[in-house]
């Protein structure tokens, strides 16, 4: 079963979504998930820089479900275009936070204007509701499962 799409999810094309990957650390992780929003052309690769910078600054925030992050950092020049990515990590891994660690499903999010970021940001933090949406994710074996499941376009 799909999620609800949200109409204004951007698109996710297969350079943004890379399953199954090694990670050694959260860093590592959120470093792989800005490195798929620069190959997708949603921002330039130091925007995982930000992104982790934003982890360390007000700690891990972005894991908003057991088992998901969704990294992100706020609108900058590092920001080419409106993104996101989905990263799904073959071990987890742990990003600190009290109850919804350990993360094997890293969303990145990368949205040119602020009034749209933090829109997007909670409507996709409201597309987990969905209690095995996370597993799914994190089960998926092609890009088409998790566009399926996000109800995403290409």
């Amino acid at each position: 079963m799909a999620l609800p799409a949200i109409p204004a999810l951007p698109p996710l094309p297969d350079e943004a979504i890379q399953l199954h990957a090694t990670a050694s650390s959260w860093r590592a992780a959120v470093t792989l998930a800005g490195a798929c929003l620069a190959r997708a052309g949603a921002a330039e690769p130091r925007y995982a820089d930000e992104m982790i910078r934003m982890i360390e600054e007000h700690g891990p925030y972005v894991v908003i479900a057991p088992g998901l992050a969704l990294a992100h950092a706020r609108p900058g020049p590092e920001v080419l275009g409106d993104g996101l990515a989905v990263v799904t990590l073959s071990t987890p891994v742990a990003f600190g936070h009290p109850h919804n660690d350990p993360v094997h499903v890293v969303l990145a999010l990368a949205v040119h204007s602020p009034e749209r970021h933090l829109r997007m940001v909670a409507e996709l933090a409201n597309l987990f509701n969905d209690s095995d949406a996370v597993e799914r994710l994190a089960d998926a074996d092609s890009a088409d499962q998790v566009r399926a499941i996000l109800g995403a376009a290409a």
